[in-house]
């Protein structure tokens, strides 16, 4: 069972770090925002968001606007993951009134047979777009124009760019680390649960375990008078020899229900009524065994 819950564990670990990864827990706040959104824009800038996505649309293109004093080619190459499949564009004022830019196409074989394609598409994307570096939202309106050119050239593969939302991947990990917390406290919870009852069945045997060793004394001792009083006064009576068998025989019969049950029971108010019988008996037989004065003599 505990093997079955760890291979589970494991197995929700993996989908969760899987999940996380792919829905870009561990992403930057720029390859955060292309993964669902043509366009990052950096704290700096004043930009409409709303007419910059329609500016793009549904294009295989993003732009980062990036501040004077970012890494272009880091932020850019940060995108590989989140916008598979889509040429980016990094640009940020150069101080001189124009634009610095930093391209990468992440498209399907770019290492490979696409290696050339690629190459043409991230040094022609930003073309021309020193004339409007003032005005960002022509910048973007630039860059449309010369994606459009290269997918009527066939550099990049034409269709619409589809963005997968996070929401259902981050509900995905969600989901697993409930479940690997819901399954460790269902554990945890069914292990005090059981060590509980284990503690009780432990205390309930030591319990009665305490109890038939207080009786087993008990017995034996009650044995021991039971033969003593039959070996040195039953010859004195038949009565009281009767009732010795009697007192014996009781104490057979209950050592045997008790054995046969396996458990001490309420046997206690037994055994202190077969040891005041053998009192009584003793002082009987004590009685008898006395010598008796001679006739006419007081006794002393």
């Amino acid at each position: 069972m505990s093997r079955l819950f760890g291979l589970a564990v494991l197995g929700c670990l993996v989908l969760a770090g899987w999940a996380g990864w792919a829905g870009g827990v561990f992403d930057n706040p720029v390859a955060r925002t292309v993964r669902s959104s043509s366009v990052y824009a950096a704290p700096g800038y004043d930009l409409d968001r709303a007419a910059a996505e329609r500016v793009l649309g549904n294009r295989r293109v993003a732009v980062l606007l990036l501040e004077p004093g970012d890494d272009l080619r880091d932020s850019c190459r940060s995108t590989r993951r989140a916008a598979e499949g889509v040429v980016v564009l990094a640009v940020k004022p150069d101080g001189e009134g124009g634009l610095d830019t930093y391209g990468c196409a992440w498209l399907p074989g770019k290492d490979d047979e696409n290696f050339g394609r690629a190459a043409v598409a991230e040094t022609t994307i930003g073309g021309g777009i020193d004339a409007v570096a003032d005005r960002p939202l022509e910048v973007l309106k630039v860059v449309a124009v010369n994606y459009d050119r290269l997918v009527r050239a066939g550099t990049v593969p034409d269709g619409g760019r589809t963005i997968s939302p996070s929401l259902p991947r981050y509900l995905l990990v969600m989901a697993a680390f409930a479940g690997v917390l819901g399954g460790a406290a269902a554990v945890w919870a069914g292990g005090r649960r059981a060590a509980r009852r284990a503690g009780e069945r432990r205390a309930r045997r030591q319990d009665t375990a305490d109890a038939r060793s207080a009786l087993s004394a008990a017995s034996a001792t009650l044995a021991h008078q039971i033969i003593d009083l039959d070996r040195r006064y039953k010859a004195h009576s038949p009565e009281l020899d009767r009732a010795c068998r009697e007192l014996a025989t009781d104490y057979a019969t209950l050592l045997e229900e008790i054995t046969t049950s396996d458990s001490a029971g309420d046997s206690d108010q037994q055994w202190t009524g077969l040891a005041e019988r053998c009192r009584i008996l003793s002082g009987r037989a004590a009685d008898l065994a006395a010598p008796q004065p001679a006739a006419g003599q007081r006794p002393r």
